[in-house]
């Protein structure tokens, strides 16, 4: 296996003598000899993906970018064991929901204070119509808060599979696939998120966010 990559995943999209586009076909084989230029192919091309998972989970900017870096190079160091037994996207959506789990538990043992991490206020911005005047963002913001601290409160398997189909639009077989789990489980799992969610909130909160 050749030497890990040693550039920043955004450096990717600097680079002008590397001419790529979203519709290259990322070549595994070549990937599993180490091939920088395939593990690039292969970045453009999962990256936002992968952030936009990370940031969803997390809820934290620095936390999901962290996570990103340590999601590539742990796909860079892993690819000779992928088999193809599923999907590389399956695979990569799988590595990216553990790693996403351990930043979250490392935090916890951090935080001896307290079990959930704090919601990043940037995340919500990102989550709130920023276009309404002043006070409608205002308590837009304060309800985003409420909605978000009340999915912390999910058990871990409910608050993922609800996060990655609420938010992140995952379907159901994508987060079956994602979370190695039945999809008859993964609607369990969303149901009763669903129900926990309105039975908490109320319902200015509920009948725009659930």
């Amino acid at each position: 296996m050749a030497e890990r990559p040693t550039f920043l995943l955004t450096q990717v999209f600097r680079c002008d003598d590397i001419q790529l586009t979203v519709s290259q076909e990322i070549d595994i084989q070549a990937l599993q000899r180490g091939d920088v230029h395939a593990f690039e192919v292969l970045v453009i091309q999962y990256e936002k993906k992968v952030l936009n998972m990370c940031w969803y989970i997390l809820q934290n900017k620095e936390e999901a970018e962290d996570a990103t870096q340590d999601i590539f190079l742990t796909i860079y160091q892993s690819i000779p064991k992928f088999k193809g037994d599923a999907k590389l996207s399956t695979w990569i959506h799988r590595i990216t929901l553990n790693k996403c789990l351990e930043h979250i538990r490392k935090a916890k043992r951090k935080k001896r204070f307290g079990i959930h991490l704090r919601i990043d206020p940037a995340f919500i911005d990102h989550t709130v119509d920023l276009n309404k005047n002043p006070e409608e963002a205002l308590m837009e913001k304060e309800r985003v808060k409420v909605f978000l601290e009340a999915v912390q409160q999910l058990s871990e398997n409910q608050r993922i599979a609800y996060t990655l189909h609420h938010m992140d639009e995952f379907s159901y077989k994508e987060i079956s696939e994602s979370m190695n789990l039945s999809l008859s489980a993964i609607e369990s799992l969303i149901f009763r998120a669903k129900q926990h969610l309105k039975a908490t909130l109320n319902d200015s909160i509920k009948n725009n966010w659930i």
